[in-house]
């Protein structure tokens, strides 16, 4: 599978808070220990090959030493770096999370969201097209950083064809999806694509807007703790997933799990409802783990048995 986005290093910062600081209302980390994974797109990929599917990635990252260490991650969970492009004027996208007691207590950002240069994204298009040709789908995870212009998001749809396809979109790209299999925005996302809140109550009537607007073939809308709606092409009736989260530590990748697993399933042959519910069940196992997680075929079918035994 071509997954094509924003890459970004994920640190964490672990530690224990036993007071407050002297110099303002804040609480004091003792640090213990930190670590780091392959984040963003990344993670996509992450989770395609811990479910036994070959992630071919393809993004940018720095000419730095976060850039080194993201290498360094994909190669300990065995995914090819070989597409992903050092552009030295813009930094590695890095997240650090300071942790305490399995809580996050706040994060840092290093990033830039200027869109890659025309000569970066020619060359990110060619790649594309050679490694389409040898993929059994495409997935765009565009967290909005930069990479994903609509210009590329075009290429890479036209030229997926009719290939499975699917994305985690940003709001202001949603004219670009046009011709894609299934795209999977919270229902803040979607709601906010047509210029409404996304409640809960009006999904129908957003669903119904977005594909007006844009051209998406069909629609899965996540909604937190109230599961998913699946829209199965235009005025077609919502169908209802509801969560099954049992434990919830971290939401942190949920979105990431979902596509990955919905379009791992589609290239797999699974109908678009047993891909979705496929992704929710995976969805429950991740968010019960702290930090950015992937799930594994025996915690989902171990999910699965639970729920059906509920």
């Amino acid at each position: 599978m071509l997954v094509a986005g924003d890459l970004m290093l994920d640190r964490y910062v672990w530690g224990r808070v036993e007071r407050i600081s002297p110099e303002a209302p804040v609480p004091v980390v003792e640090v213990e220990r930190e670590t780091s994974l392959a984040g963003g797109a990344a993670n996509v990929a992450r989770t395609i090959a811990a479910l036994g599917g070959v992630p071919l990635l393809l993004g940018v990252a720095g000419a730095d030493t976060d850039a080194e260490e993201l290498r360094e991650r994909l190669a300990d969970d065995g995914i090819d770096h070989g597409h992903v492009l050092a552009v030295r004027d813009r930094p590695t996208t890095l997240k650090t999370r300071v942790m305490a007691d399995r809580q996050q207590v706040c994060r840092v950002d290093r990033e830039a969201r200027a869109p890659v240069d025309e000569a970066v994204r020619a060359k990110l298009a060619a790649s594309g097209r050679e490694l389409l040709a040898g993929a059994d789908a495409l997935l765009l995870s565009d967290y909005g950083k930069g990479l994903l212009s609509p210009a590329l998001i075009r290429d890479l749809v036209d030229r997926a064809g009719e290939k499975p396809s699917a994305v985690d979109p940003k709001q202001d790209h949603f004219a670009a999806y046009a011709g894609v299999t299934v795209a999977t925005p919270n229902n803040h996302e979607a709601g906010g694509a047509v210029g409404r809140r996304g409640r809960y109550e009006e999904l129908d009537d957003v669903a119904e807007k977005l594909f007006e607007l844009t051209g998406l073939r069909n629609l899965l809308i996540t909604c937190g703790e109230r599961g998913m709606r699946l829209y199965a092409g235009p005025g077609a009736r919502a169908e209802v997933i509801q969560t099954v989260a049992r434990e919830v530590f971290d939401v942190t990748g949920a979105g990431d799990t979902v596509t990955g697993v919905l379009t791992l399933a589609l290239a797999a042959g699974a109908s678009l409802s047993e891909g979705a519910h496929l992704a929710n069940l995976a969805a429950g196992v991740v968010i019960a783990k702290v930090g950015v997680a992937t799930a594994s075929p025996a915690e989902i079918l171990r999910q699965y048995d639970l729920v059906a035994g509920a």
